[in-house]
């Protein structure tokens, strides 16, 4: 998987199609992966203004401060026109002059900063605007063989410390400290960063984002151990496991991790191209609900994943959009059983042309440690 496969350069016209095509006379893009979908650029988010300006008709071009003009020049894919600013000048003006005349309307990176969202409307007062997701969505949201790759080997480095938790729980550790020895293994495994970890045990189980604390793990607890990074390629990791550590499982336990199983198991084999995300969601929730769950089921089945790790597509009830090759996305089903215990089990799935490819492929029985 070469840096031209993930990042190729013809991203940059067939944005500027869609952008055409939406209406837009320009897309405005301040660092985050829309940015770097574009151009491989992984460009730091902060008060100087970076902004890449992408003109429907014409030359690109990319805005830095100068003190970043080396890292945007080294980018995989920035072979675009770079403009750089001093600090103490206005870079808005940079912006304007790049597009080369009046516009009418400019779709904004979807998550820009506020401040960035004031100062462009400033320089462009005439200029309706609008979200570059309504644009680049489409572009993102059918993965090519090469960001497939990518979301496998981040797949198989989060698999890998999965295998490696009977190191780390055990009774009498905390949370916390099994957290640390864990986001170290996620960056030994090969990530560039630790976006979360999650080590949810007994009680806290049931609280889907709890993520660590300084509680102890108790004897014949079970742990949600929810862990997600970046990799050098830019795309994510996220994986979902429940564990028994130290002792027999507490009552009832057993029979409503069973239901999951058998939930989350059924969610993965309905994927196809053609089915919405309602109907996955659906598949997953329907074995949860005849078994009595359904309110200790409270979130949607899952999310899409790749260069953000939520994005397009949402398995959830309402979203009638069919699954197409191509789309990636988690399906994590979870029963939360408020004040006792829960369990969660997630994996990365990739819709194919005749059914589903796991990216994950760990396990998903109980483990008992």
């Amino acid at each position: 998987m070469g840096i031209d496969e993930l990042y190729p350069p013809d991203r940059l016209i067939a944005a500027q199609r869609a952008t055409a095509a939406a209406g837009l006379d320009a897309l405005l893009l301040t660092p985050g992966s829309d940015l770097r979908y574009l151009t491989g650029y992984d460009a730091h988010a902060g008060e100087r203004l970076t902004c890449l300006v992408l003109p429907a008709e014409g030359e690109p071009t990319l805005i830095v401060p100068r003190l970043e003009r080396p890292a945007a020049e080294a980018a995989p894919n920035t072979g675009v026109r770079i403009v750089d600013h001093v600090d103490g000048s206005d870079p808005y003006p940079l912006v304007v002059a790049a597009l080369d005349g009046p516009v009418a309307a400019v779709g904004l990176a979807d998550r820009m900063w506020a401040e960035q969202v004031l100062g462009l409307r400033a320089a462009l007062p005439d200029a309706t605007q609008r979200l570059a997701g309504e644009v680049l969505r489409e572009l993102r949201i059918r993965k090519s063989p090469a960001e497939v790759a990518a979301l496998a080997e981040a797949g198989a480095a989060i698999d890998e410390v999965h295998l490696r938790m009977g190191e780390w729980l055990r009774p009498g550790r905390t949370e916390a400290e099994v957290g640390t020895d864990i986001a170290a293994a996620i960056r030994a495994a090969g990530h560039v960063s630790v976006d979360f970890v999650i080590v949810a045990a007994g009680p806290n189980g049931a609280s889907p984002h709890h993520g660590t604390s300084d509680r102890p793990i108790g004897v014949g607890e079970p742990v949600v151990v929810d862990i997600g990074g970046t990799m050098p390629s830019g795309y994510r990791s996220d994986c979902t496991r429940t564990y028994l550590v130290g002792g027999p499982a507490p009552a009832d336990f057993l029979d409503y991790y069973a239901v999951l199983r058998d939930a989350q198991r059924a969610a993965v084999e309905a994927v196809r191209p053609g089915i919405t995300g309602a109907a996955a969601d659906a598949a997953a929730r329907e074995p949860i609900v005849a078994a009595g769950y359904g309110p200790a089921f409270l979130h949607r089945t899952g999310h899409g994943i790749g260069l953000d790790g939520h994005e397009e597509p949402y398995l959830v009830a309402g979203n009638d959009r069919a699954l197409e090759a191509g789309m990636a996305f988690s399906i994590e089903p979870g029963i939360y059983l408020a004040g006792r215990h829960g369990a969660r089990i997630e994996d990365i799935v990739v819709c194919t042309t005749d059914g589903v490819q796991r990216l994950n492929t760990t396990p998903t029985e109980l483990i008992a440690l």
